[in-house]
């Protein structure tokens, strides 16, 4: 199944399945992709997790179904997943800007969410800058923190601004390392990956990292194994963490739609980043296998 008919098999079972509880693990299983590539490339593709849609889904139809007024409020509430309608009622609030006891009122103000659909026209797609590299596992260490699916480009360049404001800035401007964890960080190189891995449902583990050369793991930190892969190592270069996001759209949105090589293999991603003078040099690892191989 290629990447835009997965997608589009994604939004229909979200659309079949709007009455029940829904987890990404369900609809990455019904169309055959990875629920961490499945979310993030969804995100990237259309701009909603799939939380945010299905809940954007939900709350225009209880809208519609409130609007026709066979069914009471408590009944819509539990009719579209939710556990009160207290609950119901504040997140209906929040979407259309007016409780749910005034949408006959307000029916002018109902905010329309009809269900989406992906079409696309590849520009560019063989202009995508990578090269296919196999490589044995190999280990990473550094900080790792969860972070939820629909929050990534916010929270993990955070996570590296707290990170280079406590540690690195001194450390890559020569400080001697005084402690076990400064010393980790300048012998492992941390700070060269960041290490995207499935987490559980709509999180993703992150870690800022650098490839372990043995020796303590000093409290704060970890040790994961990557494994061994031919992966599709995509090049660029330019202002961060803008220049990065613009590479994982240009991946999922050029690179992936147009492939007809490569399937993606293990739930991770890393990034990889290299000073180059004033610059920054910055490349995607995506692990691979050769379509019908995998």
């Amino acid at each position: 199944m290629d990447w835009l008919t997965s997608l589009r098999g994604a939004i229909e079972y979200m659309e079949e399945h709007l009455l029940e509880p829904v987890t990404p693990e369900d609809i990455g299983k019904a169309v055959n992709i990875s629920p961490f590539y499945l979310q993030k490339g969804f995100q990237i593709m259309t701009g909603y997790g799939l939380g945010e849609y299905i809940r954007c889904r939900r709350l225009y139809m209880a809208a519609m179904d409130l609007l026709a007024g066979d069914e009471k409020v408590i009944e819509i509430a539990y009719k579209y997943c939710y556990q009160t309608p207290e609950s119901f009622a504040k997140a209906f609030s929040r979407f259309h800007g007016f409780p749910p006891s005034q949408v006959k009122r307000q029916r002018r103000r109902i905010k329309i969410f009809l269900p989406l659909k992906i079409t696309i026209t590849i520009q560019g797609g063989h202009n995508v800058d990578y090269k296919i590299e196999k490589m044995d596992s190999f280990k990473v260490i550094g900080f790792e923190e969860d972070i939820p699916m629909e929050r990534g480009y916010e929270l993990c360049p955070k996570m590296w601004d707290r990170l280079t404001k406590k540690y690195f800035s001194a450390l890559w401007q020569g400080k001697t390392p005084e402690t076990d964890l400064e010393r980790a960080i300048v012998e492992n190189g941390v700070g060269a990956f960041g290490v995207c891995v499935e987490g559980g449902g709509d999180t993703f583990a992150y870690m800022v990292g650098g490839a372990y050369k043995g020796g303590p793991v000093p409290e704060g930190m970890k040790v994961r194994e990557i494994p061994a892969a031919a992966w599709a190592k995509f090049c660029s270069a330019g202002p961060m963490p803008e220049g990065m996001h613009s590479l994982y759209t240009q991946i999922f949105q050029e690179w992936l739609p147009g492939n007809r090589e490569y399937d993606l293999a293990h739930p991770i991603d890393i990034e990889y980043y290299e000073c180059i003078g004033d610059g920054m040099d910055y490349e995607i690892w995506l692990p691979v296998t050769e379509k019908g191989k995998g």
